[in-house]
């Protein structure tokens, strides 16, 4: 294989596939990439066995079509420290060689045979999501998902179809992200209450490919894994094992009081009354009155904070304790310009903010 490479282009195609590249030394051949370069166009697929990517990379000539092994971390510094806009690449199954104007590299080579197939999306039956709504959802709740494995299974993002509406819903058991979008029914199954968890890896992957706009995304949920295809990838991932919790439980039946505010100065205030806390006292108050809200927060050693901003309520005062790390998490992933709508029902028990229809964050305070 022998082809002439835009540097940049190549090094942002090598960066994505990387996060697809197995960290661990599970298996020596993970932890390089396979590029199958054919008339104008190269594939630069990458497995970790669990996620898996066909990307292709544009700005390419192929002046020899055929298949390499590339190994992954030092073809990706070579292209980051490079200066050359134009390199060449030729492989073969005893070597790898990246030249440019002044310079040369070397590396050993393997056999193609060895790396791993990933799938191609080839299902008849699908979803389709535009990629700027998607990529939305994913921002607005991948970051609610657990770190760590527990009874259920959290450590990714719960996918949804039903009818011709999308939701994906992420938690960790203290809070709770819900996003819901327009999707296009291709002939597959509705999946509400299936337990189809997208690890947040893939979920991340996933949102690095996608840009604002119409393009089309397909979605194919199976019982194992899913695949999801744009015009440029094909991600394959393995699903998160175990049953998801009933996150619709988590929702209060009713609520004391309904408060708007908007979400720049909230997250303004929020971050400010939250650098008065320490680890012992990861605490801030939050008191809804007549026509203002009072945040207030002490620190065992650090001192305290109070801030207050205006509101449009005239209600009881309400008071109740949240953790600001996940308010602010929530807040960052929006536009400051949206209107959040606050529910609370007492300090005790969850408190729902919801941004229109089609976004809901539930907080548990703390008591």
């Amino acid at each position: 294989m022998k082809a002439l490479c835009h540097r940049e282009g190549l090094l942002a195609a090598c960066q994505l596939a990387s996060v697809a590249v197995a960290a661990r030394d599970v298996k020596p051949i993970l932890q390089h990439m396979k590029a199958v370069a054919e008339n104008e166009r190269c594939i630069l697929m990458a497995t970790d066995l669990e996620l898996g990517l066909r990307l292709e990379v544009r700005s390419v000539r192929v002046e020899e079509p055929g298949e390499a092994i590339l190994p992954a971390s030092r073809l990706t510094a070579i292209l980051r420290e490079a200066t050359d806009e134009e390199l060449s690449v030729e492989a073969t199954p005893n070597a790898c060689i990246v030249r440019g104007q002044f310079n040369e590299f070397e590396m050993p080579g393997e056999d193609p045979a060895e790396f791993p197939d990933i799938p191609t999306f080839t299902d008849e039956k699908y979803h389709e999501v535009g990629a700027g709504v998607l990529r939305e959802m994913i921002r607005r709740t991948a970051f609610a998902a657990a770190k760590e494995s527990a009874r259920y299974a959290m450590t990714g993002v719960l996918w949804e179809f039903e009818e011709n509406q999308i939701r994906l819903v992420a938690t960790d058991g203290r809070r709770l992200a819900v996003a819901q979008g327009v999707a296009v029914n291709h002939g597959a199954s509705d999946t509400k209450g299936q337990s189809h968890v997208v690890p947040t890896k893939a979920m991340g992957l996933l949102e690095r490919l996608l840009q604002e706009g119409d393009e089309p995304v397909w979605v194919s949920l199976r019982p194992n894994e899913a695949l999801f295809k744009t015009q440029r990838a094909i991600i394959y991932s393995r699903l998160v094992e175990g049953r998801y919790p009933n996150y619709r439980e988590v929702f209060p039946k009713k609520n004391t009081a309904k408060i708007a505010v908007s979400a720049g100065p909230f997250f303004a205030a929020v971050r400010q009354a939250a650098i008065m806390t320490d680890e012992e006292t990861r605490r801030v108050g939050f008191a809804f009155g007549k026509k203002k809200l009072l945040l207030q927060a002490r620190g065992a050693e650090a001192g305290r904070s109070k801030v207050e901003i205006p509101l449009e309520y005239d209600g009881k005062v309400l008071e109740i304790n949240f953790d600001p790390r996940f308010l602010t998490e929530m807040l960052r992933v929006l536009d400051p310009d949206v209107e959040l709508a606050i529910e609370i029902v007492d300090g005790a028990s969850p408190a729902v903010f919801r941004v229109g229809t089609d976004y809901s964050y539930v907080v548990m305070p703390l008591t």
